[in-house]
């Protein structure tokens, strides 16, 4: 049923702010003469893959601003030259805490999936190149939060391995670890080398690293059974070596020429 995914209860003058079977037995009933029961409804709605669940809160971005900064991306990336590149970079964190997802096991018999109670975690800060799809990585100190410093280090990482090319782009978010005082008198030492670019705010899904670390958790950290953090991190590690290099998913940005 469309009204349940693309209305809400006031687009037909009802009083509510969502959907229950009751208001769409009674829609049907008035506009287009069906006479079913609620749980007529529950059933259809079900068979039609559609489940009653908490929906996850997001903050909408500013349109505008969304659409001018993508332009501007994709311009930079259109006219490249040779002897630049340009990386998405973001950080992630990885916890002996496991994710928890979805696994096979038996009906009326829940599976467990047992973690070590004391959580630890480990940030990562990484970049994906826009012309090879290759991922850099740099592993922060123990108890080293998402800071400046970290993301300082990472493009310390990146001009190392970047060499060949004369300016590197650095595409991220906003966070205050990419725009802080000691990053910006980074940038300011390593001006022609080094340029950041801002996504447009609450933007993940324009930032093709974010589909890296949703691939790091589904096969990596997702229900692990590590005993430790650094049995976590081998295997976070080995996991990247052995993909890499990956595929940039998406298309809001232009393919890359030949590296």
């Amino acid at each position: 049923m469309n009204w349940v995914t693309t209305t809400t209860p006031s687009d037909f003058g009802f009083l509510r702010s969502r959907w229950s079977c009751v208001l769409l037995a009674l829609l049907l009933r008035e506009r287009e003469g069906v006479r079913v029961s609620r749980e007529t409804v529950r059933r259809w709605l079900h068979r039609g893959h559609l489940v009653y669940r908490r929906p996850r809160p997001t903050l909408k971005p500013d349109e505008d601003e969304r659409q001018v900064k993508l332009a501007e991306l994709r311009k930079l990336l259109e006219e490249l030259p040779e002897d630049e590149t340009a990386v998405w970079q973001d950080e992630v964190e990885v916890h002996t805490n496991p994710k928890i997802g979805r696994m096979w096991m038996f009906k009326g018999r829940q599976a467990k999936v047992e973690t070590p109670g004391t959580n630890k975690k480990r940030h990562i800060s990484g970049s994906i190149h826009w012309r090879t799809g290759q991922v850099f990585v740099t592993e922060a100190a123990p108890k080293q939060g998402r800071d400046g410093a970290l993301f300082i280090k990472h493009l310390d990482d990146l001009r190392r391995r970047l060499r060949r090319y004369r300016k590197i782009h650095v595409i991220c978010d906003n966070a205050g670890s990419h725009t802080s005082l000691e990053v910006i008198q980074y940038l300011w030492k390593h001006e022609g080398r080094i340029e950041v670019h801002l996504l447009p705010a609450y933007s993940p899904d324009l930032n093709p690293i974010e589909r890296v670390w949703w691939h790091l958790h589904e096969n990596i950290t997702r229900n692990h059974r590590c005993k430790d953090l650094e049995e976590l991190l081998d295997r976070v590690f080995t996991w990247l070596g052995q993909a890499n290099p990956f595929q940039i998913e998406g298309s809001a940005y232009p393919k890359a020429r030949a590296a």
